[in-house]
């Protein structure tokens, strides 16, 4: 849920969710229309598909045990490799290389002396950040210097007076340079075809059946909305039904 996704967003809808699905077997039983409406308000929807059906997996073929390898979890459906590390190292307490956004810039920063990292993860990278983690507790290691990210070596306004590794970061010594990689603008939300996606599943969420009109009204743009809709059959987010749209069940 966290992933491309507010914290205060988040944290309501995941109390929800573990209330009525606290374990694997729990979601594996649910019907795929309440996983994604549940899933309302997170954005991209095709997360919730994912982690259901990595909930059968885990249930039909795990006996309802999350499996506590890099490898095993790579192989279930959805699963990166950051989320397959982060499982490892919060779940099961494994040296495994985390590299969130907050990590990244973090070590970037202290050890490279870059302002930002760049906006795909390098090799080098990796390689740097396992010969930190690997004589550390890893969990304990990664929440550290997720939270010093989070809170502390931000983005913008880092608050490098009371950062506690004020003192050998290479990038406050180095004057804190405006050195950032030049990353591409990310296209304005309003109006794109996310947005689109988006108010035509609400619109289909919002009851057992959606009629064609109902769908017309939720997006007014008709070349927009028939792609939109097409992507959103074509993902499994939604079924065509004789009467119109509904959620898959």
């Amino acid at each position: 849920m966290l992933q491309q996704t507010q914290v205060d967003r988040v944290i309501p809808k995941w109390l929800d969710w573990m209330d009525r699905w606290p374990t694997a077997p729990d979601l594996a039983e649910a019907s795929t229309s309440d996983v994604l409406r549940a899933w309302q308000g997170l954005g991209y929807p095709r997360r919730a598909m994912r982690l259901q059906a990595c909930a059968r997996v885990i249930t039909d073929e795990c006996h309802g045990e999350v499996p506590s390898t890099e490898a095993e979890l790579l192989a279930m459906p959805g699963i990166g490799h950051y989320t397959a590390a982060a499982i490892c190292a919060f779940a099961f307490n494994q040296p495994t290389v985390v590299l969130d956004t907050n990590i990244r810039r973090v070590i970037e920063r202290a050890w490279s002396a870059q302002a930002m990292p760049t906006a795909h993860l390098t090799k080098p990278e990796v390689e740097r950040a396992t010969a930190l983690v690997r004589d550390h507790d890893g969990a304990q290691w990664s929440a550290a210097v997720m939270e010093l990210g989070a809170l502390v070596c931000t983005a913008r306004n880092p608050r490098c007076d009371v950062c506690p590794i004020r003192k050998t970061c290479a990038w406050l010594a180095a004057g804190k340079p405006d050195n950032a990689p030049v990353r591409r603008k990310q296209p304005s939300f309003a109006g794109s075809d996310r947005q689109a996606r988006g108010a035509l599943l609400r619109a289909v969420s919002a009851a057992p059946v959606v009629q064609a009109s109902v769908i017309e009204q939720a997006w007014a743009n008709e070349l927009q909305r028939e792609k939109a809709m097409t992507s959103l059959i074509n993902d499994g987010l939604v079924i065509r039904v004789d009467r119109g749209f509904a959620l898959p069940q």
